[in-house]
């Protein structure tokens, strides 16, 4: 069990293992159409993986498996658990698990590759995604490919943790908010608008004031008011 396959005229016996019906199929049908050549079982859980893989101490079949491709968000038992299971083995050659998600979590990324995964896969699964499976479908030296997925292992861990997402209550909050404060911010300039005004006004009666008061203090200082008065 998790004999090294890959070569390039042997097919890679992949164990799917997906809650989703619809993604256990898409996927199925995008490795067994794939050139590169795959054997592909599926199952819906991680129990029925275990069982499958002989891992659980049960009876009857168990199957050769040269690689896991499993879910990372599943009832009972998870991806990520049913990684740490394989990995435990302490196998000197454990079979290769790679993790499928529709979540693009740097720390979910960093915690599967830390525990042993082989790789991370963001779904939905695509074309360009299945070299990348082939690679991980057995131990290899440190070739180009090894070497290429070492370093993409290493972005996925360093990339930037993407911004908080709102859940559907906040959002609405939000939404409700909005009306609410542009409504205000309109007042606002509304009061704003209405003071300057008045204190443009008041400016203009002042400086009206003071020129009828210089007016009356020039003709005083120079008689003239007082020849105007009877």
């Amino acid at each position: 069990m998790g004999a090294a396959a890959g070569g390039e005229g042997e097919a890679v016996r992949v164990l799917v293992v997906d809650d989703s019906p619809v993604d256990r199929r898409v996927v199925e049908l995008l490795l067994r159409n794939h050139a590169a050549g795959f054997h592909v079982t599926t199952v819906d859980s991680g129990k029925k993986a275990m069982e499958l893989l002989g891992l659980n101490n049960a009876q009857g079949k168990r199957r050769s498996i040269d690689m896991v491709l499993t879910d990372y968000c599943m009832p009972e038992m998870t991806g990520y658990d049913l990684l740490q299971a394989i990995k435990a083995l302490g196998s000197a050659n454990p079979i290769p698990v790679v993790v499928m998600s529709s979540e693009n979590e740097p720390q979910r990324i960093s915690r599967c590759l830390t525990a042993g995964a082989e790789d991370y896969i963001v779904k939905p699964l695509r074309k360009k995604d299945v070299q990348r499976l082939r690679n991980c479908s057995a131990a290899r030296p440190a070739t180009k490919d090894a070497v290429a997925a070492d370093d993409r292992r290493r972005s996925w861990v360093n990339a930037p943790a993407p911004p908080p997402r709102l859940d559907t209550a906040t959002k609405k909050a939000t939404s409700e908010q909005r009306p609410g404060q542009l409504a205000g911010l309109a007042m606002a300039s509304t009061v704003d608008l209405s003071q300057y005004l008045q204190f443009l006004f008041k400016f203009i009666l002042l400086a009206y004031a003071v020129l009828c008061l210089t007016e009356l203090l020039h003709r005083w200082s120079n008689g003239g008011f007082l020849s105007q008065l009877p």
